[in-house]
């Protein structure tokens, strides 16, 4: 079954990895482990579905903000 409908800016394939993804945000660094994303066959563009923006944003501010120690 596929989760990612085909890129919209080129039209090619899109499969499900995780990668590691270093979210940059005000000039801060995290680096964020094993994140699931849909990366472009063709071009290599990541994607990411709106739930796993929302839960980067969150473990951003959660270490950030509320200074909870990273995992």
């Amino acid at each position: 079954m596929r989760t990612f409908a085909d890129w919209a800016f080129c039209g090619a394939a899109v499969e499900e990895r995780r990668i590691d993804y270093d979210y940059r945000r005000n000039n801060r660094l995290l680096i964020m482990k094993n994140v699931p994303t849909g990366v472009c066959r063709q071009c290599g563009e990541n994607y990411f579905k709106p739930d796993v923006l929302k839960r980067m944003d969150q473990r951003y501010h959660d270490i950030v903000d509320r200074i909870q120690k990273p995992e």
